[in-house]
């Protein structure tokens, strides 16, 4: 079996960071609360995330094929902020790994919490939570008026 590769983001990976990044923001569209989301979250400043070393890639060839956001939010606490892998790299563990090192990165800064975010529709990133240990804590309902 083909393993990705799993390392933090370099500046020659921005470009296909941006396009992972547009690709994810289509497939929100049409997902139960995504235009919300959006909304509520802009595109990415990939160069400052990067450069701070928030983003973790999955990569096959040198070829990125996923991507993981994890900022710390308040003290204690690391949010992963977006997570995508193509729909035709997934399965080969490009999440799974990106997941495992988005964990041992928030436990080497003594964060207390990993928390992320999904939408309710949304079963694959809910799994890929659940496979980490990181399991619902609240759940927030809306309606547009």
């Amino acid at each position: 079996m083909v393993e990705p590769e799993i390392r933090l983001a370099r500046s020659e990976d921005i470009d296909e960071l941006s396009l992972l990044e547009r690709q994810s923001r289509d497939h929100l569209r049409d997902q139960r609360g995504g235009v919300r989301w959006l909304e509520e979250h802009p595109p990415a400043e990939w160069t400052d995330l990067v450069t701070r070393g928030n983003v973790t890639v999955a990569t096959l060839d040198d070829v990125v094929l996923g991507y993981l956001v994890c900022e710390s939010v308040h003290t204690g606490v690391a949010l992963i902020r977006q997570v995508y892998v193509e729909p035709e790299a997934r399965g080969i563990g490009c999440g799974d790994g990106m997941m495992a090192a988005a964990i041992e990165q928030a436990r080497s800064t003594q964060h207390q919490f990993l928390e992320g975010e999904a939408l309710p529709g949304d079963r694959e990133t809910k799994n890929l939570y659940e496979r980490a240990g990181i399991t619902a804590r609240l759940i927030t309902v809306s309606t547009r008026l």
